[in-house]
């Protein structure tokens, strides 16, 4: 028996009159007539929909709130409707519990959603859902003025996203894709004016020296000034760290008065970071060159490439082919990434790229760019640098004044010359930072007064000097010669090092030498063995001696043809008791014909010549082409000898023989342990 004495359904399939929609219910009728289409919609069995109607008669929630008191209700008779009304509306959910509730996955997260848009419709919040983002889209994606092609697509993505859930798995990606369509800048803006006499100041103000490369740079602009629709070349600026590779880039976009951004591409090996991740990888995203364009919003920026020369390769595919299309003008104009899949106009972009040393760039890559060699720093131009740049930069670090900290000139240049040897200046702002850091310190503990750090004060400061000229001391016996060499880091003295001892013939090569370099030393020694008799050598001597050829600092790999030539006289003095010009350096490939083969970077090794206290140079005659690279101050106080054959080198840079032999505290020798 029911709780009014009626009879109960033996099935338990309802109440047996189910209540119908009447013109004169009253409120309990209508919230009862509101509940049957949403059972109707939202339990999918008769029989949960008979349990649905017995737990409303039941509970009798309408009639309940009915009978309270209007007072309990501070809203008043539509608090008590919408309590009400809620209640119904909720019923469904309610029942998502039941044991005889069968709802699959699908219908669940169905009647969820009507429930939660239901909510946000009594919350009025509404316009704030999936229909509020959509017209968003819709709008970004009308003002972003995208091509055609581009823009059926957005639309394509938009209808899609329209008819998808938001908790399907797709959702966030395709929403994702959508934002990154409308964030990219489609549309080109105004040409500004390139300013030519405002770019050389520019230029001017922000780099010491550097001449011939200002001057190129100038002539790029003027060409974009004259043809702003032209096809550009793309910039490589090669040399060693420090020299100002990525500031000369920051230049240009100061003079063209375009944003600035930087790609690093230094150890990237996969071919998606350069053109993107397809859009069915989880965590896609598009490569770095559309990550820098949307960084800069807008599509004419100035984009350095940094360490072009150390892309490498894997399983994932090689950047540097991906590079190809991108450093292309004939190509970079549809430019398309794997995560947008519609084409990106890159040809309004000034790329300028920056590399160490071409030997790892790959040919085609090389192919599309411009280079512009970049060498170091002379002394007098790296104190300039200093007294105009640096100084001021550490100041401002380290919290100083002008008029706080002063600098004497005799302490930068005995930083330059004692405490740094570079191709660049990182070195040396990294010291004059140590300096004022020390002098910071003496301000903060209260001292008064302008301190000014002079030349005697570095000991104390900088510690004992890290370099000395040891070119005198290293060539004052036979046997050892200076050689130039060429490295990523820039130019540097090497020092050829022969010794002979009893023995059976034998060449002994010692310094991790590479082929090259140990071909180079068996050339020469066979060149001294054939013009023996020239050079006033006994040809039996070879016989009956091993002759030891180092280079000093072992632990680093070295290799190339330049050290014929200095190989070549290391042993000639060594064989003939003559020593070698201690001012006098080397470089240059020998053949067997006893010829002087041209070397490569000439620029960089006569600097470093230069930086090292040397004033006389060999070079070969054919290296007369790079003289004018040279700069002009280091020629000016340097002493060049042209050879044609080693017998030139021979006649230029041996002492006289002595007549008086020299007691055996002037020689150093290699005594028998």
């Amino acid at each position: 028996m029911g709780p009014e004495g009626e009879e109960e359904d033996p099935q338990g399939g309802g109440i047996e009159e189910p209540v119908g929609r009447r013109p004169d219910a009253g409120p309990p009728e209508q919230l009862r007539a509101l509940a049957e289409p949403l059972l109707e919609r939202g339990v999918p069995t008769a029989q949960a929909r008979g349990r649905a109607a017995e737990l409303l008669t039941r509970l009798a929630i309408p009639e309940r709130l009915w009978a309270l008191p209007p007072a309990t209700f501070s809203g008043g008779e539509q608090q008590r409707v919408n309590i009400a009304r809620g209640f119904v509306t909720e019923l469904p959910l309610l029942l998502l519990d039941e044991p005889t509730a069968s709802l699959d996955a699908r219908n669940r997260e169905v009647l969820l959603r009507e429930q939660m848009a239901a909510i946000q419709r009594q919350l009025g919040e509404a316009d704030e859902g999936k229909s509020a983002e959509i017209a968003e889209l819709e709008k970004a994606i009308a003002n972003a003025h995208m091509p055609k092609e581009v823009d059926d697509q957005a639309r394509k993505e938009l209808r899609r996203l329209q008819r998808m859930p938001e908790a399907a798995g797709e959702y966030g990606m395709v929403r994702t894709y959508l934002d990154w369509l409308v964030d990219l800048p489609w549309a080109l803006p105004e040409e500004r004016p390139i300013d030519i006499a405002a770019a050389r100041r520019i230029l001017d103000e922000d780099h010491f020296g550097l001449e011939k490369i200002k001057r190129r740079i100038i002539e790029y602009l003027a060409v974009r000034k004259l043809s702003p629709d032209g096809k550009a070349p793309i910039l490589c600026f090669v040399g060693p760290p420090g020299v100002g590779k990525t500031s000369l880039g920051q230049s240009i976009a100061r003079a063209m008065n375009r944003k600035f951004v930087r790609v690093s591409l230094g150890g990237v090996h996969d071919e998606a970071e350069i053109r993107g991740h397809r859009r069915t990888y989880i965590g896609a995203l598009p490569g770095n060159i559309i990550q820098a364009i949307r960084k800069a919003k807008t599509r004419d920026c100035v984009m350095m490439l940094d360490e072009i020369d150390k892309l490498g390769s894997g399983i994932q595919g090689d950047p540097a082919s991906a590079m190809l299309e991108v450093l292309d003008p004939e190509q970079n104009n549809t430019f398309r990434d794997n995560y947008l899949a519609v084409p990106f106009d890159l040809s309004r972009v000034v790329f300028i790229a920056t590399a160490n040393m071409l030997d790892t760039v790959p040919g085609p890559l090389r192919d599309r760019m411009e280079i512009i060699s970049l060498s170091g720093y002379t002394a007098s131009e790296k104190f300039q640098i200093a007294r105009r740049y640096l100084v001021r930069r550490q100041l401002n670090a380290n919290g100083l004044k002008p008029d706080q900290v002063e600098i004497a000139d005799d302490a930068l240049r005995g930083i330059i010359e004692r405490y740094t040897r570079e191709a660049g200046v990182r070195s040396l702002e990294r010291e004059i930072g140590r300096v004022l850091r020390q002098a910071a310190m003496r301000v903060a503990e209260g001292e008064s007064g302008p301190i000014t750090i002079a030349d005697a004060d570095l000991l104390g400061i900088l510690g004992p000097p890290l370099f000395e000229d040891e070119v005198a001391m290293r060539t004052s016996i036979p046997g050892v010669a200076t050689g130039l060499a060429w490295t990523p880091v820039g130019g540097d003295i090497l020092f050829i090092e022969a010794t002979a001892t009893p023995g059976a013939g034998r060449l002994i090569l010692t310094g991790q030498l590479g082929d090259v370099m140990k071909e180079s030393a068996q050339a020469a020694l066979s060149i001294v063995k054939n013009r023996a008799v020239f050079y006033g050598i006994d040809p039996a001597r070879f016989e009956r001696t091993d002759i030891h050829v180092h280079v000093p600092a072992g632990a680093t790999p070295k290799d190339g043809p330049s050290a014929g030539v200095a190989m070549f006289m290391a042993l000639v003095s060594l064989m003939t008791d003559r020593t070698v010009r201690s001012d006098t350096a080397m470089t240059g490939e020998i053949s067997l014909r006893g010829l002087v083969l041209p070397v490569g970077g000439i620029k960089e090794k006569i600097v470093a010549a230069h930086r090292a206290g040397l004033r006389r140079i060999m070079l070969p005659a054919r290296n007369r082409k790079d003289f004018e690279d040279i700069p002009e101050e280091v020629r000016q106080q340097l002493t060049f000898t042209w050879l044609e054959r080693v017998d030139d080198a021979v006649s230029s840079a041996l002492e006289p023989a002595k007549v008086a032999e020299e007691s055996s505290a002037d020689r150093e020798t290699v005594s028998p342990l």
